[in-house]
This record gives structure tokens, sequence and C-alpha cells, in this order.
């Protein structure tokens, strides 16, 4: 399998990373990047073909995968540089957030096979989850690879229907935002309490981090989880007493909503919501 990388961000490398370790003899690589030094250190690291973005064209040529890597603010130039030079065979993989499947088609051409991703920033570190959605005409053999590259960062699940990766990017894209706050909540309350700076913020990280995983590898939901840390008259109880009052549920589900509202202008769909690196 031929892929090549538009854009060589941290999403790019880190899925590149995952997919290059272990080394595989099937498996080349080519990436494309305006910026000189960025071009210089994937090749330093990876050892890789790299392209200028000048050269763009002659990069996807015999790709199996073109991997769409940018901003969305970068794509409308992107496609018009690509446009008449995707074949048939190839498949279009997008992770930038805000371009739709019907976009990408309508500058490339209306028989592209076309997958967008919208994964989160704990990719980075091989913890991601990514949410999939195939345009018309995907092969069953381009939805494996583009599973299989976006598997290099961690999970991934597929949508039917491509309006959810709004809610995608409210929830998993949005949503570490949301954990780092709790986080950052946590240590400042641990540190009006008395604990020393350093304790503080390794208590609350660590805490975060065990929870996550918890429930991450738990077949139980996360009701059921915090059902049985919180005891009849204790501790737990007295703090979600106190979040209850203060209407955190609802104020949780109003910022989810307001993420994906927002996710739905900048891609230019329409329609309320009921409820990244790439989805700032």
């Amino acid at each position: 399998m031929l892929i090549t990388f538009i854009g060589g961000g941290n999403m790019a490398s880190a899925l590149i990373s995952g997919l290059v370790n272990p080394p595989r003899a099937d498996l080349c690589i080519r990436v494309v990047d305006p910026d000189d030094a960025a071009r210089g250190r994937l090749h330093t690291t990876f050892g890789l073909p790299v392209f200028a973005d000048t050269e763009a064209t002659a990069a996807i040529d015999g790709a199996d995968v073109i991997l769409l890597a940018i901003k969305p603010q970068t794509m409308p130039v992107v496609l018009r540089q690509l446009a008449g030079h995707v074949g048939g065979n190839q498949l279009v993989l997008s992770i930038a957030a805000g371009t739709t499947i019907a976009t990408i088609r309508e500058r490339l051409g209306p028989d592209i096979a076309v997958v967008r991703c919208m994964p989160n920033t704990p990719a980075l570190i091989g913890h991601g989850i990514t949410g999939m959605t195939a345009g018309p005409g995907c092969s069953r053999q381009q939805r494996a690879r583009a599973e299989e590259i976006l598997l290099a960062a961690g999970e991934v699940v597929w949508l039917d229907n491509e309006t959810l990766m709004d809610a995608v990017t409210a929830v998993s894209g949005t949503g570490p935002a949301y954990f780092f706050l709790l986080t950052e909540v946590l240590t400042t309350a641990a540190r009006e309490l008395g604990l020393p700076p350093e304790t503080a913020e390794r208590l609350a990280a660590i805490t975060c981090f065990g929870a996550g995983a918890m429930m991450a590898t738990s077949p139980d939901e996360a009701e059921e989880l915090r059902r049985r840390v919180t005891s009849p008259g204790g501790t737990t109880e007295a703090a979600m007493a106190v979040l209850d009052d203060g209407g955190f549920r609802n104020l949780m589900m109003r910022a989810v909503a307001a993420a994906c509202d927002r996710s739905r202008e900048l891609s230019g769909t329409s329609g309320a919501s009921d409820a990244g690196e790439n989805a700032e």
C-alpha cells in the first residue's frame, strides 16, 4: 500500500509513527509539506521521501491512498491543486475538520472515493479514537485501508450518516478539552485544600488517567462505575450532590450541543443539535 500524506503536522506524524513501527515491507509512505523544516524532520525521523507543496501532483502519482492532513482553511487550495490528478481507483482519506465528502468530490470529481475521519488529540500517543464515514462508491477494500491507517492511532468507529460527524466532533474531537478542564479544576481545588502544587497536579492527572483507563477497559457503563464508588452517606455522594445541585449534567449537555452546532456552522451544514488539533 502506497500512502501519500498531504500535510505533515502532528496528527500526520502520529499516524506515520504508528504505521511504520514495526516496519512493513508492504507499506510505502510519501509526505507533502510546504515547510522545509517539517520535511527535513519527517525525512530524518522516518526516512521517508518528502515533497514540497509544488510537487504534490507528482507525490500522489500511483498512490493507493491520498491522506489530507491539512487545516480546513488550506483545503480549497489543495483541492484546486489536486483537481484532475486523482484517479478513480485512488482513495482520498480526509482528517481535515469541517470539509464534507460532497465538497471534496465536487472539487476532485464525482466518482472519487472519499472517507472522512475525525480523530482526536490522544491519537498523538496512540490512544485516540476516530469517527469515520465513507462516501458513495467506496469499496470494501478502500474502507479496510482507511480503517487500517487510523487504527495506527487508536480505535475507530464507523458512521453510516455523515451528518453525525458533527456529534463526533463535539464528543470525542472536543472531548479532550473537557477532560483537561476537569483535571485543571481538580488541581486548583487540591491546592486550595492545602496540597503542594506538584502533588495536587499529579493526584488530579493520574486520577483522571486511571478513571479513563477503567472506563475504556471495563464492560460496564460509566453510570455503573460511578454508582460503585458512590457509597451512601460517603464523601463521593456528598460531592455528587453538589454537582447535581449546580446543574453539572445540564451544563455538559449544553457544552456538547454548542460544540456540535459550531461544527455544523463550520462545515456549512444546517440543523440545530438535539443534545482537533482538528476540532479547534
